[in-house]
């Protein structure tokens, strides 16, 4: 692995506080010392030092929930209800995707990512051995869930397909970790959900599914079960295991009861707002709550930016609860940054002994300057202009502001999926949604 030096840089930490002029030893993957910058400091030849006396480091973003595939969607169905989007765009198309649509699409949205400063993103989508290929060809870190419908007429063989793919993959890389994607407690519903959950723990590994993403599907679940999602899903076990919990917007009070810290919320809002979901329930309870940000697919959120999503949030929320001391910076930031602590890839600090998964910016820029706190401008200002480097493992993945994948080749191939698409045209939908 290369060695690098980041020189007389400002470390910008997960409680918001700022560490000046320092060093940081990078080596095998890993920070391996942080120490005050002295000029002088002899380095040896084989590190490759990097001048940021004018930048800003951070670690890296986490994008918790997207269907990375689905930026092949991106502008295909849009000013439609959300039953609409589902039922007569999105389901129908997907029904007629292959494992090469997947593989570009999943290459697409890892090049947004990556721009963006995300180097692990955790991923709910079926073709899944299209996903880990793509993930490992773009050396970036995913956790992957394999989407199970339990309605499916092919249900059983599903499951037995994603158990042998996580028997398979288990051990891949250690950027890649793997989980169970049953899609949500109403097209899984009990004891199909026990069942796949069962399995997770058999294979000892979590879960990650959508609940409660809009209030019908809450109604729904109180008139076919009397119980609401959440607690459909308590009792399947589903908070046994380490869960991922997609959306969760229709959350209520009486659903936490069922959650532990081995759960972690991923909003979405830009999905909400835009298919206008409803305030729902998460700006009031997210501080009993453990949270941070997802992306959900390119079809409904457009960009694959967490920080963006974070700041959405932010101002939805001030405005919701019409209160601006509220949703502050630091609230804000600490959130965004807790998305390493879901996924459990030894990154998300910048001390020593962690993976170095990070962020150089550069925030003299016209749109992030003058800089009176550093944390604001990225949160209120940047965008991927700002991400100057970024870095997974140790090595760089977007450098001076290029990507170092062959983004012209990707985007050939979407051009030739996009007019594949169109000529397929819609097929027949899985589910309901």
């Amino acid at each position: 692995m290369n060695k690098t030096l980041l020189r007389n840089a400002t470390i910008i930490n997960n409680d918001c506080s700022l560490d000046k002029n320092k060093d940081i030893y990078i080596e095998d993957g890993k920070i391996k010392k942080i120490v005050n910058s002295y000029d002088n400091a002899f380095v040896s030849e084989d590190y490759e030092i990097i001048d940021c006396s004018n930048y800003y480091i951070t670690p890296s973003f986490v994008n918790l929930h997207s269907h990375a595939a689905m930026n092949i969607f991106k502008g295909i169905a849009e000013d439609v209800t959300i039953d609409d989007w589902f039922n007569k765009e999105i389901f129908p198309y997907e029904s007629k995707l292959n494992e090469k649509d997947v593989y570009y699409g999943v290459k697409l949205a890892i090049l947004e990512m990556l721009n963006n400063g995300v180097t692990a993103f955790a991923d709910h989508y079926f073709c899944q051995d299209s996903v880990v290929q793509a993930v490992l060809d773009c050396k970036i870190r995913a956790d992957i869930a394999p989407t199970i419908f339990g309605l499916a007429p092919n249900y059983k063989e599903q499951l037995e397909t994603v158990k042998d793919f996580i028997i398979k993959n288990r051990n891949v890389s250690n950027r890649v970790n793997l989980r169970l994607g049953p899609h949500a407690p109403y097209t899984c519903p009990n004891p199909i959900l026990t069942e796949i959950v069962d399995a997770a723990k058999e294979l000892n590994i979590g879960i990650h599914i959508h609940v409660s993403e809009t209030k019908e599907q809450v109604d729904n679940s109180y008139k076919e079960a009397s119980k609401s999602p959440f607690e459909v899903l308590y009792e399947s076990g589903g908070f046994d295991v380490d869960t991922i919990v997609a959306h969760g917007l229709w959350v209520q009070e009486d659903d936490l009861q069922y959650i532990n810290d081995k759960t972690w919320f991923a909003f979405c809002p830009k999905t909400y707002m835009k298919l206008a979901m409803g305030e729902g329930n998460i700006y009031k309870l997210k501080d009993k709550i453990n949270y941070t940000f997802g992306t959900d697919g390119g079809a409904s959120s457009n960009t694959l930016s967490p920080l963006e999503q974070a700041r959405l949030f932010a101002l939805n929320g001030k405005l919701l609860e019409n209160n601006s001391e509220e949703f502050r910076i630091k609230e804000i930031w600490m959130h965004l940054m807790k998305g390493h602590n879901a996924l459990k890839f030894n990154t998300g600090k910048i001390e020593v002994g962690y993976d170095a998964d990070l962020i150089i910016w550069n925030l003299k820029k016209s749109n992030t300057y003058p800089i009176y706190n550093p944390v604001t401008s990225i949160i209120y200002s940047s965008n991927s202009n700002n991400v100057l480097y970024t870095m997974v493992e140790g090595e760089f993945l977007k450098y001076d502001g290029k990507l170092m994948l062959n983004e012209n080749e990707t985007l050939n191939k979407i051009s030739e999926i996009q007019s594949s698409i169109l000529e397929r045209g819609k097929g027949n939908k899985i589910v309901e949604y």
